[in-house]
């Protein structure tokens, strides 16, 4: 780790953070979980089975309209045990996904290695998917995947009109549908629909406990009854079966009722959040964000700018950004903001106003 990321570590230890949520230590949050635990007479649940994980499981596949629902350790583990399940009914393992899919960019090749899967790219880059790109892809496929939105393009989401023409596609196909729906609480908002609605489109849909819905750690796969049966083999077989997911299923249920009906103000703050940011010489993509998180870019050089952020920090003791990344862009740097909680009690205008500050834009 580098100089300048120990003095960011440092400086956000004692500072207010204005994105993502409210800094907590280890103990504020075992408290907490003990509070709902003793406030509900929460039992433990055993490898997956009764307690707080058969309630979370019986929770989220009504709110998605789903019969089943089979918690994971984590979505890396649900999503390659889902498609995999899907691939073994469909006698394929070729899989077609985007090509900044979570599973190609950060998973060390898992899919591939762990679980022999086949992957063919459904999308490039900030293309969204269509039935037009799924029948582009020839030959038999064990499943196909979209991730809603598609985080590393700026939490970038395909229309509903897209959404339900692919859908339809793919059935007439007879190709598994499965969404990494790891935002969905987050995205249904962008089109005006249900949780159950956007659900419906898909055969499975994969939900995660710690990003929208502040958890510690933990995933869902909502799917059909019988499915659901073949991910709890692979999810032992992947070693996640493991003798207590507690307080993990504790800390999505507090999620639940603190943060699920929230979503669309937190998107409409991120709205006003960008157009302010435009207002002072920084750009945003999507330009207006589709959920509570979206790219924004800068000019200047990585180095400059972050060695900006964490003065700022040190100085002022407001965190007002992650640290930046060279862009796509020569000259330019790009971060990601994400607006929950913490950012909805500020003024749009002034957290923007800020953020300018700490990068030094002076406008002409």
């Amino acid at each position: 780790m580098s100089d300048l990321h120990h003095r960011f570590r440092a400086a956000m230890a004692d500072a207010d953070t204005i994105f993502w949520r409210p800094q907590s230590s280890p103990a504020e949050m075992f408290r907490e979980l003990a509070a709902y635990a003793e406030e509900h007479a929460t039992e433990w649940d055993r490898y997956g089975d009764r307690g707080p994980v058969a309630e979370l499981e019986g929770r989220v596949a009504e709110l998605l309209g789903k019969p089943a629902a089979v918690m994971f350790p984590s979505g890396v583990m649900a999503q390659q045990a889902t498609l995999r399940a899907w691939c073994d009914r469909s006698g394929s393992r070729r899989v077609a996904l985007p090509d900044l899919s979570h599973l190609l960019h950060h998973e060390q090749d898992g899919p591939r290695r762990v679980l022999g899967l086949e992957l063919e790219h459904l999308t490039t880059g900030r293309e969204t998917p269509t039935a037009g790109a799924l029948a582009k892809i020839g030959g038999r496929l064990g499943a196909a995947m979209v991730e809603l939105p598609l985080r590393d393009a700026g939490c970038l989401l395909p229309t509903w009109d897209e959404l339900v023409e692919l859908s339809a596609a793919a059935r007439e196909r007879g190709v598994p549908l499965h969404a990494d729906g790891a935002r969905i609480w987050e995205s249904v908002p962008h089109w005006g629909r249900e949780l159950a609605e956007a659900a419906d489109l898909f055969d499975s849909m994969y939900v995660s406990l710690y990003k929208g819905l502040g958890g510690s750690s933990g995933a869902l796969v909502v799917c059909p009854k019988d499915l659901a049966g073949e991910l709890r083999s692979w999810r032992q077989r992947l070693g996640g079966t493991i003798f207590s997911m507690t307080t993990a299923a504790v800390g999505g249920l507090i999620g639940l009722d603190e943060h699920l009906t929230r979503f669309g103000d937190y998107r409409q703050w991120a709205i006003d959040l960008a157009a302010a940011l435009h207002e002072r010489g920084i750009r945003t993509y999507p330009e207006v964000p589709h959920i509570a998180t979206f790219l924004a870019y800068a000019e200047g050089t990585k180095d400059e700018v972050n060695e900006r952020v964490v003065s700022f920090t040190e100085e002022r003791g407001i965190v007002p950004c992650g640290l930046w990344h060279d862009a796509e862009v020569p000259g330019w740097v790009v971060t990601e903001l994400t607006c929950y909680d913490t950012a909805v009690d500020q003024d749009p205008a002034e957290v923007a106003g800020l953020l300018a500050e700490a990068l030094a834009i002076v406008l002409p």
